[in-house]
């Protein structure tokens, strides 16, 4: 009796264990596949934020992420960030999958086949993590929008997706990565859902990679004023705001990882709510301080739409690191000093010449920094002591611990932000030398979308009657346009207008200042 009594709870015991492991594969599937659609947002966000003319070019981008990212995670990106086995600086192991295998096996009541992965969840984790991947890469095709050439892009995403940011997930997130493990230190970096392994490394690739291309034509006169460029459409911006708003519950909440063991559902529902809570916090704050600035320095002060987008993203960012970890008034307060924060951290980034279209660099490399230098303070749990035990944040606990906590975060982030940095340095200059990284430029007065595509964005109102006026630097570079439109029907036209590229190729050599045809 008591051998059947035993036989029946190992059996019990195996189904619960199997269950389990069903339910946190499904957790991880399903979260990943909410931040798999952040791509949508991404691209709707950029979409808006570049005029028509380019629009084409940054979706095929955004499509192409996808693409790049997963064949580049699988055969190298995973491997070097979770691969067995690593040392402190990087994986080296299940490079295309390597190592991991599939077995058919034969349940022994029911007579039925069913397949397990060794190691188990290998598939779910990939797909989980190659996401994220994803998106530090999609962070720097925004702030190189309207001027890229298309094999550059295919370039630095494939690097960046395979290489330079795996190794920085790699000592943030693997159990022996030095910024993980501590070192020796007894430390460990505090970063939950990647304000310094995604966001910091995305927002420093695309600060460098945007300043080494350089700016739009017409983006700054020769005096080095900035000169405003609009996007075209403020509701794509919207519906790709709103998008990235529901994936960063996903991205935040899913980083949980597991939802069966006690306190994770507690842990997930937090990271949440403080997610939500720093989004909005910051939004308003941004809002608010853009339109006070703009009252005194111009006179007109608007409630801007793109402001309140990016003060939202800015603070959902700075939630990344500690949302699972901190008290929700923390995150008000974090949020708060997120949105004070992008207003400055933009006009910044325009005063180093650095041209970012869609704010990549101030949302995601201040928000990331934000977040990373504030966690450690605010921290529930923080640091722990020799036995195991929680010792709190600089707030909460104070003490050595505390405080060196902060410091190994402030280690992490600059340690991010050089390896980011030189790596895509090397990149970009080594693309520019051999001419690879921006396209003509003509081809960007006519627009990418004809010359890279054949397609355009809006074919029933793409002909238009124009007089442009462009001047030019000592070396003949565009520095600033002027455009006078007029719509035209296609259908009106007698005799049809030649095709905008060859117009914009004929003019190119127009002396400076001379009014083209």
């Amino acid at each position: 009796m008591m051998h059947k009594n035993d036989s029946s709870y190992g059996d019990l015991h195996r189904e619960l264990e199997t269950m389990k492991e069903n339910q946190n594969q499904l957790f991880l599937m399903l979260n990943g596949a909410f931040i798999f659609s952040m791509q949508c947002g991404f691209a709707f966000l950029e979409a808006g934020s570049v005029r028509s003319k380019n629009t084409v070019n940054i979706l095929m981008k955004n499509v192409l992420d996808l693409g790049i990212g997963a064949v580049a995670f699988w055969g190298f990106g995973y491997g070097f960030a979770y691969g067995d086995p690593g040392n402190g600086f990087i994986g080296f192991g299940q490079f295309f999958t390597s190592g991991v295998s599939i077995k058919p096996v034969v349940h022994h009541d029911h007579n039925t086949t069913f397949l397990v992965s060794d190691p188990h969840g290998f598939h779910a984790a990939w797909f989980f993590q190659y996401v994220f991947a994803a998106t530090a890469a999609t962070i720097v095709s925004g702030a190189m929008a309207e001027r890229t050439q298309f094999y550059a892009y295919i370039a630095y995403s494939f690097v960046i997706t395979g290489f330079v940011y795996p190794t920085v997930a790699h000592w943030v997130w693997s159990s022996d990565g030095w910024l993980s493990s501590g070192a020796g230190t007894g430390l460990h970096m505090q970063d939950f859902a990647g304000s310094a392994a995604v966001h910091l490394c995305g927002g420093t690739a695309a600060f460098v990679g945007s300043k080494i291309l350089g700016p739009r034509a017409g983006r700054f006169s020769k005096t080095g004023t900035p000169k405003s460029i609009d996007g075209h459409s403020v509701a794509s911006m919207s519906l790709g705001a709103f998008m990235l708003m529901v994936g960063f519950l996903a991205f935040n909440g899913g980083s949980k990882q597991s939802i069966t063991e006690s306190g994770d559902g507690a842990e997930m529902s937090l990271a949440v709510m403080n997610t939500v809570l720093g989004g909005a916090v910051s939004s308003l704050v941004a809002t608010a301080i853009n339109k006070i600035y703009h009252m005194y320095t111009t006179g007109l002060g608007h409630w801007s739409l793109p402001m309140a987008i990016n003060g939202a993203l800015i603070g959902m960012v700075s939630m990344c690191a500690g949302c699972n970890d901190i008290e929700p008034w923390a995150a008000v307060l974090i949020g708060f000093i997120a949105g004070s924060s992008f207003l400055f951290a933009r006009l910044l980034v325009v005063k180093l010449k650095v041209d970012d279209p869609v704010d990549a660099v101030a949302v995601h490399f201040c928000g990331g920094l934000i977040g990373t230098i504030l966690t450690p303070i605010f921290a529930i749990r923080g640091q722990s002591d020799g036995y195991g035990h929680p010792v709190g944040g600089v707030v909460y606990g104070g003490g050595v611990l505390a405080w060196s906590g902060l410091g190994w975060n402030l280690l992490g982030a600059i340690c991010i932000i050089l390896w980011t940095g030189s790596l895509c340095s090397v990149l970009f200059y080594a693309l520019m030398r051999f001419g690879f990284l921006r396209i003509p430029s003509h081809v960007e007065i006519a627009g990418i979308d004809q010359h890279e595509h054949g397609d355009v964005m809006y074919p029933d109102i793409v002909i238009k009657n124009e007089q442009i006026s462009m001047e030019f630097d000592n070396n003949r570079n565009v520095t600033s346009i002027t455009t006078t439109t007029e719509g035209v029907n296609p259908n009106n036209l007698s005799t049809p207008p030649p095709p905008f590229e060859a117009w914009a190729k004929s003019n190119e050599a127009k002396p400076p200042g001379t009014m083209v045809d």
